[in-house]
């Protein structure tokens, strides 16, 4: 590959004043400040990319396909490891690393999509010509089998007893109890990302012709209403209790949906973050998990992520009669076909059928079957 950078299009053709690589992907990113959980994803694979990059001493203007097939092949077992790969730290810590491990097929197909998206700014810009990412092959169909990663019912059991006996001797305690319930009662009955929570509002709920709607901003910055049921409007009403708001949030009540535990000198309500939503759930899996004396529900407790509890809401309504289209509008799923992987019963019934076929029985009843009485056949056609 030539040492010289690609010829770029003619300063008058240009749309970006960029000079170099830093600046054309800051202003890039730039394009996502109103979407915190996007512009944080964008921001980690563009670094990662230019850190790769810059171990090979190149610049975005030189990526070629080449490059691409070898940072796809990176990413599924970063190498050396040493450089690459260390435990989850915050960015400014001395001994951060980009991966906290190899990247399964998902997370790589995410990287790359992100990094398309990238690479056609920079051509549509006048920064670079071409995007080597798209002469990527046609991802393979949609995996068509049963989502596995839920709770089932005796896990979820075991979340709802940990919640009713979370601690409470002291204020804080009460507070962490009540706001532990209010996530867990929100994830489940909604199935919303964390990310959709931490940029929640109070007054994203609001009420329409006696009803109650939650009006969640999902990915891309699409809008969408979600059915805020007489349960989880309870549970709204609860946690606002313990934090001294009125009940019901009014159209001009901007406080986080999820709050941290105010101070006793500074009362004043600030969000949390994604983070501390996933770490706040990891903690009532724990706690749920050593309540357990069963191993497999033990096992896929210690196994749950926040993701599971959208997992199970999905399920979990599927399996209570409600229709296959309301549950995927309530999930916001692009296609009917994703939603219709949670539906365990339907392949549960179609494997029980499946039973009602065998050999055994088929041969049993071959063999005491009634033969058919040939003489008395023969005297009657006899002349």
């Amino acid at each position: 590959m030539p040492d010289t950078l690609p010829a770029r299009p003619p300063a008058g053709q240009a749309l970006i004043a960029a000079q170099s690589d830093q600046q054309a992907v800051l202003l890039w990113l730039s394009e996502f400040i109103d979407r915190p959980a996007t512009l944080r994803s964008y921001r980690k694979e563009t670094e990662r990319f230019l850190l790769w990059l810059s171990d090979r001493n190149k610049q975005l203007q030189q990526v070629q396909r080449e490059d691409v097939l070898d940072y796809q092949r990176f990413l599924q077992a970063p190498w050396p490891p040493e450089r690459w790969i260390g435990p989850a730290r915050p960015r400014q810590h001395p001994q951060w690393k980009p991966f906290t491990g190899p990247l399964q097929p998902g997370s790589i197909r995410q990287a790359l999509t992100i990094l398309s998206a990238l690479f056609s700014y920079l051509s549509e810009a006048g920064y670079r010509r071409g995007n080597p990412f798209k002469l990527l092959r046609q991802r393979q169909p949609q995996d068509s089998r049963p989502i596995e990663r839920f709770l089932d019912t005796q896990a979820w059991q075991a979340i709802l007893d940990t919640l009713s006996n979370l601690p409470t001797a002291s204020r804080r305690e009460q507070l962490q109890a009540a706001r532990a319930r209010w996530l867990m009662t929100l994830l489940y009955l909604t199935g919303a990302r964390r990310q959709e929570v931490a940029n929640a509002r109070m007054n994203d709920f609001s009420q329409r012709r006696q009803q109650w709607w939650w009006r969640v901003q999902g990915k891309g910055g699409s809008l969408a209403d979600i059915p805020v049921s007489e349960e989880l409007l309870a549970a709204l009403s609860a946690y606002r209790d313990s934090l001294g708001l009125p009940p019901l949030p009014d159209h001009a009540d901007s406080t986080p949906l999820i709050c941290r535990i105010p101070g006793q000198r500074n009362t004043q309500l600030h969000g949390i973050s994604d983070k501390a939503i996933y770490l706040i759930c990891q903690e009532i899996f724990q706690r749920a998990a050593e309540r357990c004396h069963e191993t497999d529900t033990r096992a896929r407790l210690l196994q749950a992520s926040t993701h599971w509890l959208r997992h199970t809401a999905a399920s979990h309504q599927l399996d209570a009669g409600i229709p296959l289209l309301m549950v995927s509008q309530n999930l916001r799923h692009a296609s009917i076909q994703t939603t219709r992987r949670y539906l365990h019963s339907e392949e549960d019934a179609r494997h029980a059928a499946t039973g009602l076929h065998r050999m055994q029985e088929r041969e049993t009843t071959t063999e005491t079957a009634p033969k058919p009485d040939r003489s008395a056949q023969t005297d009657s056609n006899s002349p």
